[in-house]
């Protein structure tokens, strides 16, 4: 491989980069726009969840557990009601989530009560209903602390590590750099190389004595860099408007940029190879990307999807780049802790290079 050829035709791709008023806005501007808004939107975290309650006890003790709940950030008391019907309407309606029916002398014998979520949004109902029982429970502690009752001694002390808030940004920001990866190092090489098929300026190279791996490489390089930019804003952008530091080394999560971009721009490229226009490669690459996205685990864990899914995402590289962004801002984890994932990107990125120079094919 020629060096000097290759500063050439580096030097030429950045020229055609700049020359196009599109490339760097996506570059700058698609990572603001994804981590600013995104998190804000694509959130699972519930808040507002509206109660109503079926008070047949009408003491101080359920009057007390009433103004509690309504008291929680993320719960409101949205009717207080002496039937059951009415707060079934309430439900059916979509004025509130949970049930919460009090026994007649609740506060004598403190019996066992009901609560009911309302299914039809699972995520909403499920949490709202445990945000519930949390904030009763609280409240009858409390109450027999201060009445001098027994405290059953089954109480369970938790407590929530690595994201003491359970805010789900916390969980979905270091994760959508690989989306900002996949689109820019995956969509942006191919587009770039389709476009000079289409305008012919590729048959020039054609004819020249440039080695396939050093045409390739002028074509990845670039993109490369553009990872690492990308990978950056994401740091600096999370740091500054959510507060998100992470605990591990930053080394840590560049390392796992390269190689992503390794993945994507090989991947990119050899789809490029095989594409006639751009519209071809546009779809093969979308039908790629909503793959890796939605098996990648940036928006459904591994863990939740079916046991043969579980099997397929050993084969989508974003699977391990999420792992290591969220340990590495999440719980501070290692290179040498997540060496199994980086050996599996490497793995990866080779596969894609190669296959992106073995399928590049000179024509006379």
């Amino acid at each position: 491989m020629n060096l000097r050829v290759l500063g050439a035709l580096l030097r030429k791709e950045v020229n055609m980069m700049k020359r196009n008023p599109l490339i760097p806005r996506i570059i700058l501007g698609l990572p603001f726009v994804v981590l600013l808004v995104i998190p804000l939107v694509a959130s699972f975290d519930v808040k507002d969840v509206g109660v109503t309650v079926v008070d047949n006890d009408r003491s101080q003790l359920s009057r007390r557990i009433i103004a509690d709940m309504d008291a929680t950030a993320e719960l409101h008391v949205a009717s207080v009601s002496s039937s059951f019907a009415e707060s079934m309407e309430m439900i059916e309606e979509g004025e509130a989530d949970v049930v919460l029916s009090i026994p007649p002398h609740f506060s004598r014998d403190l019996s066992e009560l009901d609560v009911e979520a309302n299914g039809v949004n699972a995520i909403k109902g499920t949490l709202g209903m445990q945000y519930v029982v949390a904030s009763i429970s609280n409240t009858l502690t409390r109450w027999r602390v201060e009445n001098g009752l027994m405290i059953p001694d089954n109480v369970t002390s938790v407590v929530d590590r690595y994201n003491p808030t359970l805010s789900y940004r916390n969980y979905m920001i270091p994760a959508l750099m690989v989306f900002l990866i996949i689109m820019i190092c995956g969509f942006l090489p191919a587009l770039n190389l389709v476009s000079e098929k289409e305008s012919g300026t590729i048959e020039a190279m054609n004819v020249t004595p440039v080695s396939r791996i050093t045409f390739v490489l002028s074509k990845l390089i670039p993109f490369w860099i553009v990872g690492l930019v990308v990978v950056t804003i994401g740091i600096l952008v999370g740091r500054v408007v959510y507060g998100l530091v992470p605990l591990g080394s930053p080394g840590a999560i560049y390392l796992a940029a390269v190689l992503l971009s390794l993945v994507m721009s090989g991947l990119g490229v050899a789809i490029a190879n095989k594409s006639a226009t751009m519209l071809q490669s546009i779809f093969v690459l979308f039908a790629v990307i909503m793959i890796f996205q939605l098996m990648g685990g940036l928006f459904t864990p591994v863990g939740s999807m079916p046991q043969w899914a579980q099997y397929v995402t050993y084969a989508i590289p974003p699977r391990y780049f999420n792992e290591i962004m969220r340990a590495v801002y999440l719980k501070g984890a290692t290179i040498s802790e997540l060496r199994m994932q980086y050996l599996c990107l490497t793995f990866f990125a080779f596969v894609a290079l190669a296959t992106a120079a073995l399928t590049y094919r000179k024509r006379a």
